[in-house]
C-alpha cells in the first residue's frame, strides 16, 4: 500500500530551521515506513523543488548552516610537518570533535591530495554548495596565505586558516591583558617575533590591527632578522624587513617588550631574556617544546609574563578558545566571511571574559580553587562553558555591523539560550529570572561575605546588574579576600557589624520587642545582633536592604532560625516551606519539601501545596501537582499513602482551580503512558506533572540530591516559601553560579509585593 505524502509534512520533516532564526536542530525519527518516506524518497523531492526555485532554501530545509569543512592536504600538520593527508586525518577528526563539543557544530573532515595552490582552491571552491564555512588546517607557509586568500574573494561563506588566525586572535586577546597587568601601551611597545612561517605572519599582522606600530617590529627566521638586505625572502616575508643595524635573536631582544615565539623549541636562552626591557612578555608557543622552557624563563626574571602552548603551565595559548565560537558567530548570522572586525571582536571578548570572576566549575575542571585575572590567568581555560555566550555574539555583532551578515540577530537575549542549549547548558528558566532581576536590581545582604564564593558571585551580580550587594563581615578580612582572588568590588558596600553601635542598639531594641514576650530579654537581644545571621535578617525588616542570603557555611536550622525570629512568616502562613528548582533535560520541576519539615500532617501538606503553587506560578510556569506515595491511588495500604490521599483531597477542596492528582508513585507521576493505559482518570494526561510534593522531609531531601548527582539535573534552592520578606538560604557549600542563581530570585522576589 502507497504511503500518501502531503507537501507539509514533507517540508516540515526536512525544516532546519526559518530563516533569520536559529534553532537547535533536533535529530529526526526514522522509526516508521512514514519516517522514511519523508527523509527519502518521496517526500524528500518536495525541499529538492523549494531550493531549487531558491537557492537559499538550502539552509532551511538542511544541515548546511550549521556544517563546517575542516580540510587539509598534510604539509604542515602539527609539529609533524608534511606527512601527507592520510597521516593528518587523525587531527582533522580531532578538530571535528573540539567543533561538535564546543561549539555544536557538524564538521566533514577531507584530506585532499594535492599540493598544487591553485588545483587545492579550486577544490575547495567546488564544496561551496554543501558547506556552511571552511576551517582550513595544517596547509604550509607560503601557500595557505594564497590559498585563503583566493577562497576569501571567491566564496560567499566563512573561509579562515586557523593556523594563521586562531593563534593570531588567542595571543591577541592574552597580549592585550599582559600589557594591561604590566602598564604598558601597545603603540610604544617594542615587539620581537621568532619565525616566520604562517602563524608567525598572521599573528603579526593582528597585532598590527591591535595597535603595534610597524617600526616597533622584528622578526626573525632560522637565518637572522629579515632584513632588507636579504635575497631569500618571498614577498610576504618582506612584508616585515627591517634596514635597523640588528642581525641575530639576541641583538632584536635588547629592551623589546614582548617576545613572541612560532618556531622551534629551547632555542632562547636566559641571558636573551635579561636582555628585554622590564616587565617583559614572552609567548614561547613552540610546541611540545617551547622556545625556552617555561621554569627557566621564570627562573632568569622574576618580571616575567609568560604564555605557552602547554596545558601544563598557566596561560596556554590554545585555539579551541577561539575557532569553535567564531565559526558559531559567523553561521549564526549566516555571514559571508571573517573579516578582521569580527576577529578583533573575538580576540576583545576573550581578554574581557578573563576580567570576570570564574565558575567554580572552571576552578573543579583544572584542580585549582582560586583563579583570577593576573599574571597567571591572562586568557579563559578551554573548558569555560561561558566562551560560547561571550565569544559568538561578539562575532555576530561584528559581522552584522560591518554588512557581511545576511540574517541578523534580533533578540540576544533568546540567542543566548540557543547558545547554551547547543552545548548542553539548559538555563532556560534561570534566565527568565535573571533577565527580570536585572530590570530593577534590589539590595541583597549577604551574611558569609568573608567567604570567596560569595564575593566572587557579589562581582558577578554587581557587573551583570542582577542586584546591588551588601557585603557583611570583618572588614579587612573581606579586603584582603578581595585582593587575594583579584576580584573588582570598588564602591561595593561592606558592613562590619562590630563598628556599627547605632544599628547594633537599633537592631537590638526591634529583636527585643519582637521576642520579649517569648523568653528573650534585652541582653540576649544585644548578644544576638552582633550576629550576622540576625543583623542581615534585620536590615531586611528595617528597611536597610531588599533580600537576605545566607547559609553557604551554615547547616541550614541554624540559619533560618534567625529569619523567623526577626521577619517571621506572611500573615495567615502556619509553617514555612522549602521548594528545590530542578533543571532537567526534560524541563524545570519543582520538588517540595525537601529542607523544611521533617513529616507533616495531612493538613500541613495541603499548606505546603499552596505555597508551592504560588512558588511555581512565580515563575511564570502553570502548575501541575503530583502527591506522591508508594502507593498509586489506594493500591497499597499504610500511613504514607492514607496521609497522601487524604492530602490530596484536602487541597483539591481548598484550591479547586489547580491540576492536583494523587497520591501516585513518582514514575506513574511523570509517564503520561502508564497513566493513560493503567489510570485513565488522571488529570495528569497530556499535562505532565511539573510540581512534586513529598510526603516527608526525607523522601524529598533524598530524591533531588540523587537526580542532581545521577539525573544530570541542576538544583536550584532550596527557595524558602512563606516567609513575610525575602529571605533565601543556599545550600551547603553551593557553587559561584547557585548563588548567583539564588540571588536572582531573591531579587524578584522582593521585586514582588507578594512574596514567594
Amino acid at each position: 500500500m502507497a504511503i500518501k505524502i502531503r507537501k507539509e509534512d514533507a517540508l516540515n520533516y526536512h525544516t532546519q530551521g526559518s530563516p533569520g532564526k536559529i534553532e537547535v536542530i533536533p535529530t529526526k525519527p526514522l522509526s516508521s515506513q512514514m519516517d522514511l518516506a519523508l527523509a527519502y524518497s518521496p517526500g524528500v523531492a518536495e525541499p529538492c523543488k523549494e531550493i531549487a526555485a531558491d537557492v537559499e532554501n538550502i539552509y532551511k530545509y538542511t544541515a548546511k548552516g550549521n556544517l563546517i569543512g575542516v580540510i587539509s592536504n598534510g604539509t604542515a600538520v602539527l609539529g609533524l610537518g608534511d606527512i601527507g593527508p592520510e597521516a593528518s586525518k587523525p587531527v582533522m577528526e580531532g578538530k571535528g570533535v573540539l567543533f561538535k563539543k564546543f561549539a555544536g557544530i557538524d564538521v566533514f573532515d577531507i584530506e585532499i591530495n594535492e599540493r598544487d595552490p591553485k588545483k587545492l582552491i579550486q577544490i575547495i571552491k567546488s564544496l561551496e554548495p554543501t558547506f556552511g564555512g571552511i576551517n582550513l588546517e595544517d596547509i604550509k607557509a607560503p601557500e595557505c596565505f594564497e590559498i585563503e586568500t583566493e577562497l576569501k574573494k571567491e566564496m560567499k561563506i566563512p573561509v579562515m586558516h586557523d593556523d594563521q588566525h586562531g593563534t593570531a586572535i588567542i595571543s591577541g586577546a592574552a597580549l592585550l591583558n599582559a600589557l594591561e597587568i604590566v602598564e604598558k601601551d601597545i603603540s610604544n611597545i617594542k615587539l620581537v617575533v621568532n619565525g616566520a612561517g604562517a602563524a608567525a605572519i598572521s599573528c603579526t599582522r593582528f597585532y598590527i590591527s591591535l595597535g603595534i606600530k610597524r617600526e616597533n617590529i622584528v622578526l626573525c627566521d632560522i637565518v637572522g632578522i629579515l632584513r632588507s638586505d636579504r635575497t631569500d625572502l618571498d614577498e610576504i616575508r618582506r612584508e616585515f624587513c627591517t634596514d635597523r643595524d640588528l642581525y641575530t635573536l639576541t641583538d632584536a631582544m635588547k629592551d623589546a617588550d614582548v617576545f613572541l615565539g612560532l618556531s622551534a623549541g629551547n632555542i632562547v636562552n636566559q641571558d636573551q631574556l635579561r636582555l628585554m626591557a622590564p616587565n617583559p612578555i614572552v609567548f614561547a608557543l613552540a610546541n611540545p617544546d617551547p622556545e625556552i622552557a617555561y621554569d627557566l624563563a621564570i627562573a632568569a626574571r622574576e618580571d616575567l609574563i609568560m604564555a605557552t602552548g602547554r596545558s601544563d603551565h598557566p596561560n596556554q595559548v590554545n585555539n579551541v578558545l577561539g575557532f569553535p565560537y567564531i565559526f558559531r558567530g559567523a553561521l549564526d548570522v549566516r555571514a559571508t566571511a571573517i573579516n578582521e572586525t569580527m576577529k578583533l571582536a573575538a580576540a576583545h571578548a576573550i581578554a574581557k571574559l578573563a576580567k570576570e570572576p570564574v565558575p567554580d566549575i572552571v576552578n573543579k575542571a583544572y584542580g585549582e580553587d582560586k583563579l583570577g585575572f593576573g599574571r597567571l590567568y591572562l586568557i579563559p581555560k578551554p573548558l569555560d562553558p561561558r566562551l560560547i555566550t561571550t565569544i559568538a555574539p561578539a562575532v555576530a555583532k561584528a559581522a552584522m555591523e560591518t554588512g557581511i551578515a545576511k540574517y541578523p540577530i534580533t533578540d540576544w537575549d533568546a540567542y543566548e539560550l540557543e547558545l547554551q542549549e547547543r552545548i548542553g547548558i539548559d538555563q532556560r528558566l534561570m534566565s527568565v529570572v535573571i533577565a527580570r532581576a536585572k530590570k530593577n536590581p534590589k539590595r541583597v545582604v549577604f551574611a558569609e561575605a568573608d567567604n570567596r564564593k560569595i564575593l566572587k558571585a557579589a562581582q558577578i551580580i554587581r557587573d551583570e546588574k542582577i542586584g546591588e550587594p551588601i557585603l557583611l563581615g570583618n572588614r579587612e578580612k573581606i579586603l584582603s579576600l578581595i585582593v587575594d582572588n583579584s576580584l573588582d568590588l570598588t564602591n561595593v558596600l561592606i558592613i562590619d557589624p562590630m563598628e556599627e553601635k547605632e544599628m547594633l542598639a537599633r537592631f537590638a531594641d526591634m529583636l527585643f520587642k519582637k521576642r520579649q514576650r517569648k523568653g528573650m530579654t534585652s541582653g540576649d537581644a544585644s548578644r544576638l545582633v552582633t550576629q550576622r545571621n540576625y543583623f542581615g535578617a534585620l536590615m531586611v525588616e528595617s528597611g536597610a536592604a531588599d533580600a537576605f542570603i545566607s547559609g553557604l557555611t551554615r547547616d541550614y536550622p541554624k540559619t533560618i532560625l534567625p529569619s523567623l525570629q526577626t521577619i517571621g512568616v506572611k500573615p495567615g502562613v502556619n509553617r514555612v516551606a522549602g521548594m528545590y528548582i530542578m533543571n532537567t533535560p526534560k524541563g524545570p520541576y519543582f520538588f517540595a519539601d525537601a529542607t523544611v519539615n521533617l513529616n507533616p500532617t495531612a493538613e500541613e501538606l495541603v499548606e505546603i501545596i499552596g505555597l508551592t503553587a504560588d512558588a511555581v506560578k512565580f515563575f511564570n510556569v502553570e502548575p501541575r501537582i503530583a502527591v506522591l506515595s508508594y502507593s498509586n491511588f489506594g493500591s497499597a495500604k499504610g500511613d504514607i499513602p492514607g496521609k497522601m490521599a487524604k492530602a490530596a483531597a484536602l487541597a483539591k477542596k481548598k484550591y479547586p482551580d489547580l491540576i492536583i492528582e494523587g497520591e501516585m508513585q513518582a514514575n506513574v507521576a511523570i509517564n503520561e503512558d502508564i497513566q493513560r493505559e493503567m489510570y485513565p482518570f488522571s488529570k495528569l494526561i497530556n499535562k505532565r506533572a511539573n510540581t512534586l510534593i513529598f510526603p516527608d522531609l526525607s523522601s524529598g531531601n533524598i530524591a533531588y540530591k540523587l537526580l542532581a548527582e545521577l539525573g544530570n539535573s541542576e538544583a536550584i534552592g532550596p527557595i524558602l516559601l512563606g516567609m513575610n520578606k525575602p529571605v533565601h538560604i543556599l545550600q551547603l557549600g553551593s557553587s559561584i553560579r547557585e548563588i548567583v542563581n539564588m540571588v536572582a530570585v531573591a531579587v524578584v522576589d522582593a521585586q514582588s509585593a507578594k512574596n514567594l
